[in-house]
């Protein structure tokens, strides 16, 4: 499958559901556009699109709460994204580990 094959919404985003790799814990739900899975797959970090914003960003910027992508899975109908990482430290702005 090719980043052309995803289903983005009408937006352009399409959700990613975030995992801990080694446990299956689902740590966050976040949105990514197309340029956000390119960063994401090429640098192995997690990036998202902020629709409250309206601005990309980076898990992890300002927090150092960085997600290291393990492998990153698309669902049968290509419309969700499934990205299995390591988390340092606390997945959630609130401070709480999901």
């Amino acid at each position: 499958m090719t980043l052309d094959d995803l289903a983005l919404d009408a937006q352009g985003l399409i959700p990613a559901v975030v995992q801990e790799a080694d446990t299956g814990e689902v740590l966050m739900v976040a949105w990514m556009d197309r340029q956000a899975v390119e960063a994401t797959l090429s640098t192995g970090l997690t990036h998202f699109w902020s629709r409250s914003r309206a601005v990309p960003w980076r898990k992890g910027e300002t927090s150092g709460h960085s997600q290291h992508v393990q492998a990153l899975h698309v669902d049968c109908d290509a419309d969700t994204l499934l990205v299995q990482v390591h988390q340092d430290g606390v997945a959630c702005h609130t401070g709480n580990r999901t």
